[in-house]
């Protein structure tokens, strides 16, 4: 009954922190410290919680292989503890997490080491299903960037809460990839079509437009942390309904500004509501010679930079997530994503990486280079089987049930 009570308010709309600055944190840790494995997460503890912290500030705490083994182990083993009521994640330095580290995932590709990038999703992909299906209330404090797999490490949770230091976004397309980590799950929930609107852009949102659409479940500002740290360590409970009032309590009231997301819903929803890509196109450049709104003329040039083939690719995972659990999700991001790194298609994600991330030309070549050259072969490749000697996604489904 308990377990059915953190998974029912893991689908309310609450979330905050606790324990020391993980801000003044970024000062221990050296390039050599972050190589340690043990490093890149550390931990703290007091009272009834444990956290966990992302800890490669140098690189905004992109995720890797080594912390994403160390996370599953960490949580595995305080959700078997009696004496931890609730467990928490935050970062170090300016960031809470950029997402995977996939300018080592394009290094390991060059070096023909594919199966180190297939060890990486697995591994990433295994924790999101843990946290997801976690027993125990969980606290994310997204205070800084918070891109990609950072989100998918922490919007699956019971609690997010946002800063006035938040920025949130998913950026795959913008490098030739896709909405991952559990991301095609939790942007297809959110209202209306907000969820395409941000897979296909990756347009930022921040703090309180998190808060807005249901990303983060609490708000307070970055300046108050370490007060609600205090305060949350002194919590001994593993009830979500304790830490959502004490969150709450401690909290800040925010609304949105007039640039807010909330003020364009029904226009993205007309947008990004249609069948295909090149019909969002359209419909966006209607509204945007009607209107010349900035938002919605950012959209139109953030769609025509991004991998034609990503755009069509992630277009159909969020349209096939609303009708999918979390682990159907992230079964299909493992098949979609070995699919990428195969390079049968196209080489779009070491050509995105290159150009945004390595040389920083900003010059991606993609192929194919326009929308009307994506076949729907091309797409379908990308959502079939993988090759009978390739494993599919193993997730505990039978000793942890996903939520819808």
């Amino acid at each position: 009954m308990h377990s059915k009570l953190v998974l029912l308010a893991r689908r309310s709309v609450p979330a905050l922190r606790f324990l020391p600055s993980a801000r003044n944190l970024s000062a221990l840790a050296t390039a050599t410290q972050e190589d340690d494995p043990h490093n890149q997460v550390l931990v703290e503890g007091k009272s009834s919680a444990r956290a966990a912290i992302l800890n490669r500030p140098s690189v905004l705490n992109a995720l890797t292989n080594s912390m994403a083994l160390r996370l599953k182990k960490l949580y595995e083993s305080w959700e078997d503890n009696s004496d931890i009521g609730f467990v928490m994640m935050k970062g170090s330095g300016r960031a809470f997490c950029a997402g995977g580290d996939v300018v080592s995932l394009y290094r390991l590709l060059n070096e023909g080491k594919v199966e180190d990038c297939k060890d990486f999703f697995k591994n990433l992909y295994m924790f999101i299903y843990i946290l997801g299906t976690y027993l125990k209330p969980h606290v994310a404090i997204l205070d800084g960037i918070t891109m990609g797999g950072g989100a998918g490490v922490s919007v699956p949770g019971t609690f997010r809460i946002a800063t006035d230091r938040t920025i949130f976004a998913t950026p795959e397309i913008q490098i030739g990839f896709h909405p991952d980590a559990g991301a095609s799950f939790y942007l297809s929930h959110l209202t209306g079509h907000v969820g395409e609107y941000l897979a296909l852009t990756g347009e930022k949102l921040n703090g309180v437009d998190m808060l807005a659409v249901g990303l983060a479940t609490h708000f307070s500002m970055s300046a108050r942390l370490d007060w609600i740290d205090e305060r949350l360590a002194k919590l001994v409970t593993d009830d979500p309904s304790v830490i959502d009032s004490s969150l709450a309590e401690y909290g800040d009231l925010v609304y949105p500004d007039k640039k807010s997301i909330v003020h364009r819903l029904e226009t993205i929803d007309n947008c990004f509501g249609r069948e295909t890509v090149e019909e969002i196109i359209d419909a966006l450049e209607s509204e945007a010679a009607r209107s010349n709104q900035d938002w919605c003329i950012s959209a139109l040039k953030k769609l025509k930079e991004a991998s034609p083939l990503s755009l069509k690719v992630s277009l159909r995972s969020i349209r096939e997530a609303r009708y999918q659990t979390l682990d159907e999700c992230l079964i299909r991001e493992y098949r979609m994503s070995l699919h990428v790194i195969s390079k049968q298609v196209s080489n779009d994600f070491c050509e995105g990486v290159r150009a945004r991330l390595v040389e920083k030309d900003l010059a991606p070549k993609w192929d194919p280079p326009s929308l009307d050259k994506v076949s729907e072969d091309m797409v379908e490749c990308y959502f079939s089987p993988l090759d009978e000697l390739e494993p599919e996604l193993k997730l505990p489904t039978n000793l942890r049930e996903a939520f819808i």
